[in-house]
């Protein structure tokens, strides 16, 4: 198959999984804005990076974001460990709203594949795009599991197993390992996650 077709198909499940014109009030930028808020971890729900993650500007970005905060869907409150940073989180009535994403059909079309098509699905598509992101000279966003900084190390605490994010030297809670995060560095196998499935 040639690879432009590939390419184009692509672009094209993109542009009608995430729909066209106002759903539930939002435009599809504003979606995208909500979308990433909801997936990306503490680290990474700042408006740099979602400018990063969105690739604008930051003056776009934070219009988007001032826009959804306006509506009460986004709520910024100022980093407790800078003073001078700014961390995003979603309201309530934002995670009432996130259930009615539109690309909820791509995600079930995406859940109705076998577990082993799916995770080499996955594995072919962080390739490509991690092969983008490099020629583009974009950052390449991913979850802890396939991260270079991620560690486990079978250590436990109280029947739990702890985690950690070698980039920033943190403790990561289990919830926290399939966020999307700006501090990703690929190159580990989904394997290496230790005691959770993949």
């Amino acid at each position: 198959m040639d690879s432009r077709v590939i390419a184009e198909l692509i672009l094209h499940l993109g542009r009608i999984a995430s729909g066209d014109g106002l759903i539930s009030g939002l435009t599809p930028v504003q979606w995208a804005g909500l979308r990433y808020f909801a997936h990306a971890n503490r680290f990474s729900r700042t408006p740099s990076a979602f400018a990063s993650f969105h690739g604008t500007t930051r003056g776009t970005a934070s219009q988007t974001i001032k826009g959804l905060v306006a509506q009460g869907l986004l709520k910024q409150t100022r980093s407790q460990a800078d003073g001078r940073s700014v961390q995003i989180d979603l309201t309530a009535k934002a995670r009432t709203l996130i259930d009615n994403d539109p690309i909820g059909a791509l995600v079930r079309a995406a859940d109705a594949l076998s577990p082993g098509v799916r995770g080499n699905f996955l594995t072919i598509l962080q390739r490509v795009l991690g092969n983008v992101a490099s020629e583009t000279g974009k950052p390449l966003f991913g979850t802890c599991q396939t991260c270079v900084h991620f560690a486990g190390a079978g250590c436990c605490q109280a029947d739990r197993m702890i985690y950690e994010c070698g980039f920033v030297k943190e403790t990561l809670s289990e919830a926290e390992l399939d966020e999307l995060c700006i501090n990703f560095a690929g190159g580990k196998s989904s394997s290496s996650r230790i005691g959770t499935a993949s």
